[in-house]
């Protein structure tokens, strides 16, 4: 039959070959490929690029790997950090008992965070924020109707009250932009070219997209609270008053990005003052319903 004899068997040896070496790829080998004096291609796991220099961990940082791998469970990089801690230990860089042996399984903490991370924009974004690579994707502003093509230079993802952001280097608009990300609709592509704008180091980036999100308040507002709704607003009220007819009035910080938020939560919330801000509330809710 098919396959049967010399060649088919070494065209199985030949698949199987190459699934090999891309099994041993992915653990993180590096995998050579050498001429022989006869022309021939081979390859070579050298020792010397594929052993880890001495390490040693104590409980402490080894328990903080630990943590950290657990956290990215709905991203790519879980395999690559379940992949790490083995070979950390498997070189004796952990310390006894840091993974124990439960069922079968590696079990590397009672505690286990999560960081929710369920946008299809997030992986890609995070792959070009790591290799500086220019991003396009289409966004859809919260007062806005329809998306609109954005070039953007990715610097850095942050992770504000559940919420994924991205921070970069609009190019169009020759400015920086926050994005978030449940925002973006349809794929994000990456384009193989240069930053033209530098890179801001992670502090000041953090400081954008929390001034962009309303964190860096720096005034106060009032709003109308419909009873048992709107928890986050309750969670960062300064003063909260309960109104006859099932409505309750806060103070809230205000800062930029409030309005976007507040329209987030439809007819549970009535703004009160600052006349600015409730202006620019009704102005998304009518844009809203346009459609």
């Amino acid at each position: 039959g098919r396959g049967a004899g010399p060649a088919g068997t070494e065209e199985s040896f030949s698949r199987m070959f190459e699934r090999d070496k891309d099994d041993l790829r992915e653990l993180g080998l590096v995998i050579d490929t050498v001429d022989n004096l006869d022309g021939e291609t081979g390859y070579v796991a050298r020792r010397d690029s594929n052993r880890l220099p001495p390490i040693t961990l104590d409980a402490a940082e080894a328990t903080a790997l630990g943590l950290a791998a657990r956290v990215w469970q709905q991203a790519r990089l879980a395999a690559a950090a379940s992949g790490a801690l083995q070979k950390l230990h498997a070189a004796g860089g952990m310390p006894p008992g840091a993974i124990p042996e439960q069922s079968g399984e590696r079990q590397l903490s009672t505690l286990e965070p999560h960081i929710p991370a369920r946008e299809a924009a997030f992986e890609p974004l995070m792959l070009a924020c790591r290799d500086r690579r220019p991003v396009v994707f289409d966004y859809r502003k919260s007062n806005a109707a329809r998306s609109e093509r954005r070039h953007v230079e990715p610097w850095t993802l942050e992770c504000w009250r559940g919420h994924w952001y991205l921070a970069g280097w609009d190019r169009e608009r020759q400015a920086e932009r926050v994005f978030r990300l449940s925002r973006i609709t349809g794929p994000v592509r990456s384009r193989a070219a240069a930053f033209t704008a530098p890179v801001p180091d992670q502090v000041t980036v953090r400081e954008t997209v929390e001034r962009w999100a309303g964190e860096g308040a720096t005034e106060t507002a009032r709003i109308r609270l419909r009873a048992g709704a709107g928890y986050p607003l309750r969670a960062r009220a300064l003063r909260t008053r309960e109104l006859d007819e099932g409505w309750d009035e806060l103070e809230i910080p205000y800062g930029h990005g409030l309005d976007a938020w507040l329209v987030e939560f439809g007819p549970d919330v009535v703004v009160l003052e600052p006349a600015e801000l409730r202006a620019d509330v009704i102005d998304r809710l009518r844009a809203v319903a346009k459609g």
